[in-house]
């Protein structure tokens, strides 16, 4: 069967030739380059490779997992290369979530453009496709796989091994029946028209029928009055039902009468149901929706730890890809460790280990290039600055002169601010975060002071300058080692910092009686627990004045995570992640910054950004609003299966609810396993569950594979804030452990939240 987007593909003289196949060389590393036969399959979805022309090829890629394409001038490994093989003849694929980029390098500039062009323009098209589009790639991905032996069309004994390979176990006498049905041409195959209606046979959804007929009087058709009853009643639409009725039949009904007569079909409301506007994540929570004028330290931001990692601490590879990766799905605080390198160079890499080094310079180039890609928003580089004086005159000079005008080098508007300025002020800023010898209010004096200096007047030697400097300090040090730091900070590189000064830390007393707005102090996650247990309060109504930066423990030496939710709850703004490494802890991380735009500012709840705060996160009290939370786990769409090489083996999901927030309200249910039943499981399940602060609480929705002999296997997971959470019936559109899509796999639930903390029901 040819793709079901047949006609629909974007056809270019490119992609034709992607079709004949081209021998390009595949490079892994400086020593491991191998030519290979790579050929965009005649579906235009998927690329093979083999390792010659005419052997036994098997599936490299599919469009769906290509974010982009970059040249070779961008990738570092091609650029180490460069004297081997031209830049111009290289590209890279650039793939959703963790997976790691593919290089190749073709045999000319021609062919690598005939590449680059048409797998862009490929990407774009999958970017861009309707949600049936979708549904039909998939199907005709799945039709391709279970065409054996690609005679575009299965006979019943290729349809039941596809059925096993799609996660259903069904009697062969009803499977076949639905055969014979699809079957119209009685051929006793099924062809690509009849593959669909075996596969809508097969997934009828029954409980979707029961509500639309619970709604509609003829049982064919949902009236207007029908449809805003049901937005109004199940889904709490409110007041402008009425309205939103008229613009979903008309974004969702296929027929034109339909949409003319101002009614909805079956297919009509299922695809509602199934769209963005039937998710569980309110679409109005997915644009910038917050107030971005408020100071930064009254926003959570997103914060990346040791960036420059894509692997663990002790031995991992550093890489601007770690900067490329973190930048572009959202984190607008990295951090950089800079040591003295060779030929005067600052290097990057974790010092006192065997992780690899790449130039400082480098990281602020690929800073200038990716800082606003995905949001406007300031970036906050974290500086770690072991270097000598030399090279951090090095390290300053290369931020003036790479960044620009991006790098923020001075107050706003030349003023001594009362406040931290907002994300809307900072716009397109980056920020040092780092030591400084002086104090906002004393650089601004010294400039006034140079302004009003007679002409020919001589500027005090560096020197000198920096030791009055260091002397006038003194007095406000309370540690010797920090006056250690301060006698061989670089005066160039400290005033680079302006509204983010890193401050050591003693305690709350201290910061509130000797610290400004604009120093910051950072905590081990170990200091930073202890410091909320034991002051949770003053935790919370310093985070509501001051930046707080938490990193993950040095015994993480795998690159794992903690879980963010502790710090957030005291209102700590950078809690800083190895966003290398996938897990619960990240799911919950992309789950809070999936909201906003994705811009990396997301505004704490309002008892968070008060200075007098009464909330303590380990003993929440009123006057927060507790809720409780209702939720119908009904069924489950298309699940992937766990063990992909295993083609007789079929899950048994369950769908377990964790809610992740103040110490009381984290907690975790689940619904029993359905047995042998990926495809279309029903549980009609009900968990209930009671919160005290739901302003904070997070949602995560996992299934996972029944196993009693073990651990259950991950399936899929979503995670969302409580305060992004539509009502009703709605759909959950899974996600992998690396947090990419796994369309069309869903959960269909009904949400139903109740004021106050209610009876559970049994």
């Amino acid at each position: 069967m040819a793709s079901l987007l047949q006609g629909r593909l974007p056809i270019s003289q490119d992609v034709l030739l992607m079709q004949k196949g081209t021998m390009m060389r595949k490079v892994r590393s400086k020593n491991w380059k191998k030519l290979r036969y790579f050929r965009l399959q005649e579906d235009g979805m998927t690329v093979w490779h083999a390792r010659q022309v005419g052997a036994r090829a098997k599936a490299s890629f599919s469009i769906s997992d290509v974010e982009t394409v970059r040249n070779g001038h961008e990738s570092e490994l091609l650029r180490s290369l460069a004297e081997e093989f031209p830049l111009e003849q290289g590209f890279t694929i650039v793939f959703h979530g963790r997976r790691s980029n593919l290089d190749l390098v073709a045999n000319s500039v021609e062919e690598a453009q005939i590449w680059m062009k048409g797998l862009q323009l490929l990407v774009d098209f999958v970017t861009n496709m309707d949600q049936q589009e979708r549904l039909d790639q998939w199907l005709s991905d799945w039709f391709q796989r279970g065409d054996k032996n690609q005679d575009g069309r299965m006979s019943f004994h290729e349809v039941q091994r596809l059925l096993r390979l799609m996660n259903v176990e069904m009697e062969q006498e009803h499977a076949f029946q639905l055969f014979q049905a699809a079957d119209t041409s009685q051929s006793d195959t099924l062809e690509g028209h009849e593959f669909i209606e075996f596969y809508k046979a097969l997934t009828k959804r029954v409980e979707v029928l029961e509500l639309f007929g619970n709604f509609s009087a003829d049982g064919q058709k949902l009236t207007l009055l029908e449809f805003v009853d049901f937005l109004q009643e199940e889904q709490k639409e409110g007041d402008h039902a009425s309205d939103l009725a008229l613009e979903l039949i008309d974004r969702h009904e296929p027929s034109e009468s339909g949409k003319l007569r101002h009614v909805l079909s079956m297919d009509g409301f299922l695809s509602y149901l199934y769209s963005k506007d039937g998710d569980i994540f309110n679409p109005s929570c997915l644009p910038i929706y917050q107030d971005m004028t408020q100071p930064l330290n009254h926003y959570y931001i997103n914060s990346s730890h040791n960036t420059y990692l894509v692997g663990d601490q002790l031995c991992g590879q550093s890489s601007v890809e770690g900067y490329i990766r973190a930048l572009k799905r959202g984190c607008r605080c990295v951090e950089v460790d800079v040591w003295d390198g060779p030929s005067g160079e600052p290097v990057v890499y974790h010092g006192h280990t065997l992780t690899s080094r790449i130039l400082f310079k480098e990281v602020v180039a690929t800073l200038a290039q990716y800082a606003f890609q995905t949001s406007d928003y300031p970036v906050i580089l974290s500086l770690e600055n072991h270097c000598s004086w030399e090279q951090q005159e090095i390290i300053a000079h290369h931020l003036t002169e790479i960044l620009g005008d991006q790098l923020l080098s001075t107050t706003l508007d030349g003023q001594l601010p009362t406040q931290l300025p907002s994300p809307e002020e900072l716009q397109k800023k980056i920020l040092v975060k780092g030591k400084k010898l002086s104090t906002l209010e004393e650089d601004l004096e010294e400039e006034e002071e140079l302004e009003t200096e007679l002409e020919g007047e001589q500027e005090p030697e560096l020197e000198s300058q920096f030791e009055s400097e260091t002397q006038e300090l003194s007095p406000r040090s309370k540690d010797k080692n920090e006056k250690k730091s301060k006698a061989i900070l670089c005066p160039s590189l400290s005033a680079l910092v302006i509204y983010t000064k890193t401050v050591s830390f003693y305690n709350f007393t201290h910061s509130r009686e000797h610290y400004r707005f604009y120093e910051l102090s950072s905590f081990s996650e170990t200091k930073a627990k202890n410091l909320i247990k034991e002051t949770g309060n003053q935790f919370v109504q310093h985070n509501a004045w001051q930046l707080s930066r938490v990193y993950p423990s040095g015994l993480r030496t795998d690159s794992s995570n903690y879980n963010p939710q502790e710090f957030w709850n005291a209102g700590c703004q950078m809690v800083a992640m190895n966003v290398q490494t996938a897990g619960l802890e990240m799911d919950i991380y992309d789950g809070l910054f999936r909201q906003n735009g994705g811009c990396g500012y997301v505004l704490k709840p309002d008892f968070l950004r008060d200075t007098q705060s009464s909330f303590h996160p380990e003993r929440p009290i009123s006057p927060f609003k507790a809720q409780t939370l209702q939720i119908q786990v009904i069924s489950g769409q298309q699940l992937p299966k766990v063990d992909k090489t295993k083609e007789g083996s079929i899950v048994d999901p369950l769908v377990r609810v964790e809610i992740f927030g103040v110490r009381p309200d984290t907690t975790r249910q689940e619904t029993s396993y359905v047995e042998n039943n990926g495809f279309n499981p029903y549980w009609g399940q009900t968990l209930c569950f009671q919160l005290l602060v739901p302003e904070l609480a997070m949602l995560r929705f996992l299934v996972k594979d029944y196993n009693w002999t073990s651990r259950n296997d991950f399936i899929g997971q979503y995670t969302l804030p409580w305060t992004c959470m539509q009502q009703g019936y709605r759909h959950i559109h899974l996600l992998s452990k690396d947090g990419t899509s796994l369309h069309p796999a869903s959960l269909f639930v009904h949400i139903c939240m109740l004021e106050g903390l209610r009876e559970v029901e049994s």
